[in-house]
């Protein structure tokens, strides 16, 4: 165990590193005979089959190297809390809370994480919490007010029983014991729970709840009307809307995170920043003080720019079919924290204000307004870092969140969160780690996670937001900005390597496309495309492919996984490549040409009582758009139908092209549960009839085109 300053401890992760080396090491080796057999069979033999499946190999190839960069030097951090300095002396912490749509991101759960992040244990001075509305919307505004009175009543509640679950909308779906004053207690807040939840119901159905986007900004300090000065024992809570106009860019969360920046610059100017989705509440009250374990460590402070926690999700069952809690991510997380750090992943950091504005490598004769903007205001809390008075810029704070203040100036480029690509998040951090700065990954407890969102319940929602995160992706790795080129010149090989391995992760649609119809139609013609079982190179690609999916099971069973996470990531990573990342980019191709503008679409976290039930119980909803279904449907018949002609033909006596024959029976087995949509299920999330029948015309027409064309 290494120790920095006493306040987090870390760990190398010896035995896992080994297991990664010593891995690629013998994979790789295959994977050069691969390669020879390839070469050497195409200069004999060259057709364009071959020559289709071996790019395949080299696109799969590729992105196996890049894998490497995040598996070389695995870390584990652990905070020491009880070593912080005492709480008059530590920094004051401000929370950037984003919501757009009160249809889609209901006003309840936007509340619940607020008032999550105002009960924080962490002293009620030094925190501020900041709502950031897109839409405008008066429910939104008038919620925030219910949810400031509500919680003048639940955080002294949290305090005095120490109570660890501080979103009211989970601690009371568990049963909670205690003496009975404590239980008189938790009635009365439990009926004033309800009366919140009941006020908020009558405000949605009483109030226009379109969102809104052509509006001025607004900016409101929350707080009692009766009130002239702020409570001590209560954070400051601030609803923030910025304005919108019809024709002016606004970039979408990342502005929104911008226009927070500079209001909460000339009202808290806090030297720390957490980020939360809006359904992302606080499940440990103790984050922000394990995050100050790293902040505060004069070994790492200088250079760190923020803490990222693992999003983990209430709402996930056992099965976790759609690969919600995206395992694999966290675990490169892992590997990269023996680097440089992390990357930047949305919701659930605490980053450091500094590192936005990138104070540290500037000069006083920098041409700063240039840089910042135009208000001197906000330019003095940048050098100056002081607490201005909240109240007396209030002019000033509107002007800041109008379209206009950003124009010829560096938001968006070089200060505050970029805007470059609708994944503000990824692009951002790739830019912070190019100027040089650091990041840490930290786990509390896998037993009780720091932050918890909503994962989507439904297969439509969940392709729909991998959609739009690779388009994102694409945006940036076809670009000057591409890990590949950018990042290498900027930050150590095996970062830029794991940068550029979710930059370039969509492109995996193409080589899965090619091994779901390539081989088949291989069966239905009779064309080789592998070496047979007499070729010692047959042993190579056997070895290559358990040699894959035995390092993902070793990986998932050493994260604390069972098999079933093994048989769900792989079948949730071939869908995506048939349907999402195909049209994400398709989606980039036709941005790239000027056909459409790459857009940020909202996931739904409203609740669906219908594909909840079935979520819940194990079953995929295949009733979504057709866009993405009939790929899925159309493959899987064309995998059956090859499978079938190719044991009829080996039983003619024409001989079995074993491996040709073996790639479509894993694909049918390892999605087993669509052909059950297709044929067996009855319920509201069967694959729909049209759509099976529209799969069974396509795959009719490719496989009769495939064997009588010549």
């Amino acid at each position: 165990m290494e120790k920095s300053a006493g306040l987090n401890e870390w760990q190398s992760l010896k035995n896992r590193m080994v297991v990664n080396r010593v891995h690629a090491l013998i994979h790789g080796a295959a994977l050069a005979a691969l390669f020879y057999y390839r070469i050497t069979s195409i200069s004999i033999t060259t057709s364009l089959p071959h020559l289709l499946i071996f790019a395949a190999e080299l696109v799969l190839s590729f992105q196996w190297l890049l894998s490497q960069g995040s598996k070389w030097n695995p870390v584990s951090r652990t905070a020491c809390p009880d070593r912080l300095p005492a709480d008059d002396n530590l920094p004051s912490v401000d929370v950037f809370v984003c919501t757009t749509d009160p249809v889609k991101e209901p006003s309840l759960g936007v509340m619940n994480t607020v008032i999550s992040a105002m009960a924080l244990d962490y002293p009620a001075h030094k925190l501020h919490v900041y709502l950031s509305d897109d839409g405008g919307s008066p429910v939104t505004f008038r919620a925030v007010k219910e949810a400031w009175g509500f919680a003048k009543m639940w955080i002294p509640f949290c305090r005095k029983y120490m109570v660890n679950n501080r979103c009211p909308q989970a601690y009371f779906m568990t049963e909670q014991t205690g003496d009975h004053r404590f239980l008189l207690d938790k009635t009365s807040i439990q009926n004033a729970y309800e009366d919140f939840k009941i006020s908020l119901t009558k405000m949605a159905a009483g109030t226009d709840i379109r969102v809104s986007k052509d509006h001025q900004p607004i900016i409101k300090v929350i707080n009692d009307e009766d009130e002239m000065d702020k409570d001590p024992q209560m954070p400051l809570l601030v609803y923030v809307a910025r304005e919108k106009r019809p024709f002016h860019p606004h970039y979408f969360k990342a502005g929104a995170l911008n226009v927070l920046l500079r209001v909460s610059a000339l009202i808290s100017n806090s030297p720390y920043i957490l980020v939360l989705d809006c359904d992302m509440y606080c499940n440990d009250p103790k984050s922000a003080r394990q995050a100050m374990c790293f902040h505060l460590d004069p070994k790492l402070s200088p250079d760190l720019a923020f803490v990222q926690f693992p999003q983990r999700f209430h709402n996930l069952c056992d099965k976790d079919i759609y690969d919600s809690e995206f395992r694999h991510a966290w675990e490169k997380w892992e590997g990269l924290d023996g680097l440089n750090g992390p990357i930047l992943s949305g919701s659930g950091f605490y980053m450091k204000r500094e590192a936005l504005y990138r104070s540290q490598q500037l000069e006083k004769n920098v041409d700063t307004m240039k840089r910042f903007g135009s208000s001197k205001e906000f330019i003095n809390s940048v050098y100056t870092h002081n607490k201005p008075n909240c109240m007396s810029e209030q002019k000033e704070m509107e002007f800041m969140a109008s379209c206009r203040y950003e124009k010829d100036s560096k938001w968006g480029e070089q200060v505050g969160f970029r805007y470059f690509a609708v994944v503000e998040d990824y692009f951002t951090g790739l830019n912070l780690h190019c100027e040089g700065w650091k990041s840490v990954y930290y786990e509390s407890s896998r037993a009780r996670p720091s932050f918890l969102g909503t994962a989507p319940e439904n297969l439509g929602e969940a392709l729909v937001q991998q959609g739009r995160w690779y388009v994102g992706l694409n945006q940036v790795a076809f670009s000057k900005y591409s890990p590949l080129v950018y990042g290498v010149l900027k930050m150590p090989i095996l970062q830029s390597m794991t940068y550029a391995e979710n930059a370039f992760f969509s492109i995996s649609f193409l080589p899965l496309y090619i091994l779901a119809l390539l081989p088949q139609i291989s069966l239905l013609r009779g064309i080789h495309l592998y070496p047979q079982l007499s070729s010692p190179f047959f042993f190579v690609f056997v070895f290559l492919f358990v040699s894959s999916q035995a390092k993902h099971l070793q990986e998932v069973l050493m994260t604390g996984y069972r098999t079933s996470t093994w048989i769900t990531e792989q079948r949730m990573w071939t869908i995506r490549c048939f349907t999402a990342y195909l049209y994400a980019n398709v989606t980039t191709i036709m941005d790239k040409i000027g056909w459409r503008k790459a857009s940020f679409l909202l996931t739904s976290k409203a609740v669906d009582e219908a594909a909840a039930e079935l979520y819940r119980k194990g079953m995929y909803n295949f009733d979504a758009s057709s866009l993405l279904i009939v790929p899925m449907c159309t493959l899987y018949m064309i995998n059956m139908g090859s499978f079938v002609a190719g044991i009829w033909q080996a039983g003619k006596g024409n001989g079995m092209m074993l491996i040709e024959s073996l790639i479509p029976l894993f694909g049918m087995i390892l999605h087993l549960p669509l052909l059950q949509g297709m044929v067996v299920r009855k319920d509201k999330g069967r694959v729909p009839t049209n759509v099976s029948i529209v799969s069974l015309l396509l795959s009719s027409i490719v496989m009769t085109y495939a064997s009588f064309a010549t």
